[in-house]
Formats: structure tokens, sequence, C-alpha cells
């Protein structure tokens, strides 16, 4: 089995987990990045205001999203590009309470995906003094990329599961999670 799955980052409006207002995503197949997918686009609903030290992490305002989609579209295509992959998110209880949270604030069921955690995984795999996404991505040597940009988080999340399981040797995301004792989470908790 290669090692596939898609990673997945989110930016948000303000310090509700339902107020995304960016996301990248990038596909991976056979431990090569294939493609990727970002917007912009409108917070949903009554999330839809920006706090001034949201706007200064990722520099995105207001201005920016009103011509911009509205979350339904964006949420849709997202879907559509991750179709039953993994999710990997570099802290991934952040990224998973956003689709979970952004995705009840519209009234969408999302399917019941599966995924897992680049932090947890380099924590199991390198010997950093912090495990934040850039530090992690200097660490394996990708330090040229616009922290904070959704698309660009993503690409350096990838990268980082892609040098772990090649550290650990690895085939596929079974084998590192096995090898960093890192476990694969639903999104939905399934009742008995």
């Amino acid at each position: 089995m290669p090692l596939d799955f898609t990673a997945i980052d989110f930016e948000t409006a303000n310090g509700s987990p339902a107020s995304c207002c960016a996301v990248g995503l990038v596909r991976v197949r056979d431990g090569k990045i294939v493609d990727g997918f970002e917007s912009v686009f409108k917070p949903p609903g009554v999330h839809n205001w920006f706090s001034a030290g949201n706007i200064a992490v990722h520099g995105i305002t207001p201005a920016m999203v009103s011509i911009a989609p509205d979350y339904f579209e964006v949420l849709e295509q997202m879907l559509e590009f991750v179709g039953q992959d993994v999710l990997i998110a570099h802290n991934a209880p952040f990224d998973m309470g956003v689709l979970r949270a952004s995705a009840e604030a519209i009234g969408v069921t999302v399917p019941n995906l599966s995924y897992s955690c680049s932090l947890q995984i380099a924590r199991k795999t390198y010997n950093l003094e912090n495990f934040r996404l850039n530090q992690v991505a200097y660490a394996i040597g990708h330090e040229e990329f616009n922290h904070h940009n959704a698309l660009a988080d993503a690409d350096a999340c990838s990268r980082i599961v892609v040098h772990a399981a090649d550290r650990h040797g690895a085939n596929d995301l079974d084998e590192l999670l096995t090898a960093t004792k890192v476990s694969m989470k639903q999104l939905y908790i399934q009742a008995h």
C-alpha cells in the first residue's frame, strides 16, 4: 500500500472554530505531492467577522473575502477534492474542530473521514525544542514557505509526513502510524 493522504490546513477569521476563512489541501500519492486546492471564502453566517489578532496572523481581511465565494460552495469543492482520503493536519484537533463546527454552522453533514496528526507524528520522529509547523518544516529542510497561508501550511504538513515516513522506513500511512504510535481517528465518533 503506498503513502497516500490529503493534508489540510484551515485559517480562521476569529476565535470561533466555525469562522474558517481559508483552506489549503495537498494530495499525496505514493509519497509524492500530486495536487493542491486552496480557497479564501466568506466565513459562515454569524461567524463572518475578523479579529485583529487573526488578521495579524494570516493577513486575510474582510475586504479580501467580500467578493469571495460562500463557505457552502467551497466545502462542496473541498469534499470532492478529499474524496475518501485520510486527512492529515498539523495539530489535527484544531483543523478537525474547524471542519466540524463550520459544517454545522451551515447545516451540512460532512462524511465521517479518517484523520491523523502530523504534530503527533513529528513529536515521535524528531528531537526539537518545539513542534510548531514552521519549526518542524525548517528541521526537515523545508524553509521557504509562506507560514499561515493555508496551502503553504498544508504543503509543509504533507512534506513532514513524507519525511517522517522515510525516516521510519514506513511504506504507507499505517506503517508510519504504527512506528510513531500515533492513532488514526474518525471525524465523528460512531455510536455503538
